[in-house]
């Protein structure tokens, strides 16, 4: 490995408030790893620190890598970029933390036998984002790309380097979401999800620059492969109907979005999904137009008083409203720091998941309740990447509690970079046997991976699984891929556009 010191291929970042992008420190480190080895955040969340235990898996997939590129003749970079480099990071985990990945040995020098071994899935991603909208729809002036970047008011005043940080020529065209997405995943079809400012002026992915970035795919594409979320924020009362009926009668709107703990109203802290006078009038509006998916943010919580991104005001509501489907997104997990230790003893002594467990004690006590789906985003990405151990096993508590048919594939890209990785790590997941013998969780099967992969999204959202595992000649993005790949550049960048901690500037040893 290159001294990140001397490289000249980059310069050490400047680190302000305890924060660095991660491609930025990647550049700097020379590692671009098939899976990143420390938390990424947004900043909708405060990410842990790097644990000693991923310290080490970096260390195995870079050792790993240098042995296996040495005997193919390419470099490390190369061979991390290959299907094999990929397969050569999972078997490093299984190292480090147990078997948690189905990996066979020969997979780490043979593609043939990576493609082999690989099972094909419909994938339905039910969060998706922008890094930054195209200059060709719409408009996209220098304070909405500087606003890209300091994501909420909170996070920028905790991390004021946000501001100053000049906006990379590749964030800025939705051509870089396909190719992460589309081009360099396995994904079918996406959600594209709001990301709200403090007020309507200020939001910054809009739910009608989502439904023009929609519009093109799919015209693009002559198919669907985008559906698009309006945005609703109950605590503005009269004002948010209004701004919902607008958003109606402009564009498409598949399911709307809603952010309980960044209300828009002045003085007001959080607002809650079971209250009668302020959200109930608003779902009657989305029931009465049609639209009876409700996504949240839930979990995950933005700098403040993390009790505002508690789960527990949707089991009301969706007892209220039964005909209303209720989207958790991030599962209601409160925080990967906080459980790990239980993780790393196998949940010995403490099973609980503040928050998460929660929801599945109150669902288990109501098994009528068919209304109330968790989704994935950012929390499997944050788990798997921290404690597969744990990510199994609160997958496990998830489909024991919901079923299996009420859990969503969500990746939270391109945030995490090209959403390939997790699609690996779910499709090579297995569920401990320790975990089996001791909680009952079942093992993940493919039919059980098939459903949470897509089909579960498809049902929800009345999309046509078949079509798009088949799509139609006309398919732009399929001719697309397919001179892409032929083109020879097919090779994932391994890039993460969220942020880390700035203690990781310590160079590996």
């Amino acid at each position: 490995m290159s001294n990140p010191k001397t490289s000249p291929s980059a310069l050490k970042p400047v680190a302000r408030n305890g924060w660095i992008r991660k491609s930025d420190l990647d550049a700097w480190l020379g590692r671009y790893l098939p899976i990143p080895t420390q938390a990424v955040s947004n900043e909708e969340f405060n990410p842990i620190s790097q644990t000693p235990e991923q310290e080490r898996v970096e260390h195995e997939i870079i050792s790993g890598a240098d042995r296996e590129a040495q005997l193919t003749g390419v470099d490390r970079r190369q061979f991390l970029r290959t299907s094999c480099g990929m397969a050569l990071a999972f078997a490093a985990m299984n190292t480090v933390y147990g078997r948690c990945f189905r990996v066979d040995a020969a997979e780490l020098s043979d593609p043939a036998v990576v493609a082999a071994n690989k099972t094909q899935f419909f994938i339905f991603d039910v969060q998706t984002h922008h890094v930054a909208m195209p200059d060709e729809i719409p408009h996209v002036d220098k304070e909405f790309l500087s606003a890209i970047f300091s994501l909420r008011e909170e996070a920028r005043s905790m991390n004021p380097a946000l501001k100053d940080r000049v906006p990379q020529s590749e964030d800025i065209y939705l051509e870089n979401y396909v190719k992460e997405v589309f081009l360099d995943s396995e994904t079918d079809i996406v959600a594209l999800s709001a990301l709200p400012g403090s007020s309507e002026d200020s939001d910054i992915l809009t739910p009608d620059v989502i439904y023009k970035s929609r519009s093109w795919i799919n015209e693009v594409t002559s198919s669907q492969r985008v559906i698009s979320h309006g945005y609703f924020s109950p605590d503005l009362g009269q004002q948010n109907i209004e701004y919902m009926h607008s958003q109606l009668e402009k564009i498409k709107i598949e399911a709307w979005k809603g952010y309980t703990g960044w209300p828009r109203a002045k003085g007001v802290d959080r607002w809650r999904m079971d209250d009668e006078k302020l959200t109930y009038p608003a779902l009657d509006f989305a029931r009465k137009h049609g639209i009876r998916n409700i996504c949240l943010h839930k979990g995950l919580p933005f700098p403040g008083d993390p009790n505002r991104w508690s789960p527990m005001d949707v089991p009301r509501a969706a007892l209220d409203f039964p005909d209303m489907n209720f989207l958790v997104y991030h599962s209601g997990f409160r925080d990967v720091g906080e459980v790990l230790p239980a993780a790393r003893d196998r949940f010995q002594k403490n099973s609980y998941i503040p928050w998460t467990s929660d929801l599945c004690a109150w669902k288990k006590k109501n098994p009528q309740v068919k209304n109330v789906y968790m989704e994935m985003g950012s929390t499997f990405a944050y788990m798997v990447s921290s404690s597969p151990v744990l990510a199994a096993y609160v997958i496990g508590m998830i489909i024991d509690a919901f079923g299996v048919d009420h859990v969503l594939w969500g990746t939270d890209s391109i945030w995490w970079g090209s959403p390939q990785w997790q699609i690996e790590a779910f499709r090579r997941l297995e569920m401990p046997e320790d975990l089996v013998k001791r909680f009952g969780w079942k093992p993940l099967t493919d039919d059980v991976k098939r459903q949470i992969f897509g089909l579960n999204a498809a049902r929800v959202y009345g999309v046509d699984p078949e079509a798009k595992r088949n799509p139609l000649p006309s398919d732009y993005l399929e001719k697309l891929r397919k001179a892409y790949k032929q083109s020879g550049l097919n090779a994932p960048s391994n890039t993460q556009y969220g942020w880390v901690r700035a203690n990781s500037l310590t160079p590996p040893a």
